[in-house]
């Protein structure tokens, strides 16, 4: 009984190992060429021979930023405004240049809404300790 046993996990072990042997030989695996991963520009011969060489190190210029590239192949990049877009931006007109500072400014005139609402936007902010909620019943 031991024997047969044997043999036969003896046989199953060689036919999980032949199954291991369809990929070759550890050293005939095929790689990913490293240099066929990146691709630059090609060199040119600039027209204007008084150009200043590049900084070693200095990003080129007629290639695109790799974030830029992956946001483009991910997002399709922009997409055109439609008629109505374009018609409805035209009509509203550009805004003011310094909107944001303006609106922040105590001169700016505004619509009074009680003194309940300034009290509550006066307030110092709290930890919540002190908040109550009151109802009927």
């Amino acid at each position: 009984m031991r024997k047969s046993l044997a043999i036969l996990m003896l046989a199953g072990g060689a036919t999980l190992l032949g199954a291991c042997s369809q990929g070759g030989s550890l050293f005939n695996r095929i790689r990913p060429d490293e240099f066929a991963v990146s691709r630059q520009a090609p060199l040119v011969v600039p027209p204007d021979f008084s150009l200043m060489p590049p900084n070693p190190g200095a990003p080129r210029p007629q290639d695109l930023d790799s974030s830029k590239q992956a946001l483009d192949a991910l997002f399709g990049g922009p997409a055109p405004r439609s008629a109505v877009e374009t018609d409805t931006l035209g009509k509203a007109g550009a805004s003011a240049v310094g909107i944001r500072s303006v609106v922040g400014d105590p001169k700016t005139k505004t619509v009074a809404k009680g003194g309940t609402l300034r009290d509550i936007l006066a307030a110092p902010e709290g930890d919540g300790r002190e908040a109550r909620a009151n109802t009927a019943g």
